[in-house]
């Protein structure tokens, strides 16, 4: 497996102070050893998806990693539960959520890890930072950039703030 590769990952987070926690998340990914922060996205207030609940902060972020997939997916996990995040409902409200969206231009399918992520590519909350940040790069299945991929989504409900 690639050992120095590109990652694009999503951040967001409706409960507590949001902002803070996005940020503060970012900071302590990118302080890990083996792993640079390249760019970092404006943060969003985008209305949730699934059960009623608060307005999401939303943001998206490169980094240039020195690990496996699987590894750069459990820093993620670790992050979220040190920053107090309870798996209770599907898309329910959430401390933080990390995901992990691109790993170089591989494509994988595993019961416990997915990339490129699923369904980033119908979810205007991460193609608006994502395409901030990384317009250019181009999702593997389907052959089309960032910038592309964000037009053929309703961005309307994702505000810079």
């Amino acid at each position: 497996m690639n050992t120095n590769a590109l990652c694009a990952i999503a951040l967001g987070s409706n409960l507590g102070n949001s902002r803070a926690t996005v940020t503060d998340a970012l900071k302590s990914l990118s302080a890990k050893p083996h792993v640079t922060l390249i760019a970092q996205s404006s943060w969003y207030q985008t209305a949730a998806v699934g059960p009623p609940q608060p307005d999401f902060i939303n943001g998206c972020a490169v980094l240039q990693i020195k690990m496996s997939p699987q590894l750069m997916l459990e820093t993620l996990l670790n992050i979220e539960t040190q920053f107090g995040r309870v798996r209770r409902e599907r898309w329910g409200p959430r401390s933080l959520d990390l995901d992990l969206l691109l790993y170089d231009d591989l494509i994988l399918d595993t019961p416990t890890l997915q990339i490129p992520h699923p369904r980033m590519c119908d979810r205007a909350f991460v193609l608006v930072p994502l395409a901030e940040i990384a317009p250019d790069w181009i999702e593997p299945v389907s052959g089309r950039a960032i910038a592309q991929l964000v037009q053929a989504v309703d961005c309307s409900g994702v505000v810079r703030i």
